[in-house]
């Protein structure tokens, strides 16, 4: 299982994002992104360094704020979602 946090774009060029997430900017393909993609767009982004959707900036904010609240809790990633006894 891979878990993918969107993404904030904050510059296109030549078929790349730069995006930023919790922080971390990381440059992006858009090579399998069938929309355009402009500042201020969630994508998701595989292991691999591809795009490969765009999220409703509200449904990203809600996804990001969850994981935010998570990851304070100092849980391994892990086990998000486990069920425990």
């Amino acid at each position: 299982m891979c878990l993918a946090a969107p993404s904030l774009v904050i510059e296109v060029r030549e078929g790349m994002a730069l995006t930023e997430c919790f922080g971390q900017r990381r440059e992006v393909s858009l090579m399998l992104m069938e929309e355009e993609v402009a500042v201020g767009d969630y994508l998701l982004i595989q292991a691999g360094g591809f795009a490969f959707e765009r999220v409703e900036p509200q449904r990203a904010l809600e996804a990001l704020g969850l994981m935010k609240q998570l990851m304070s809790q100092g849980a391994d990633a892990r086990s998000w979602g486990e069920v425990k006894p």
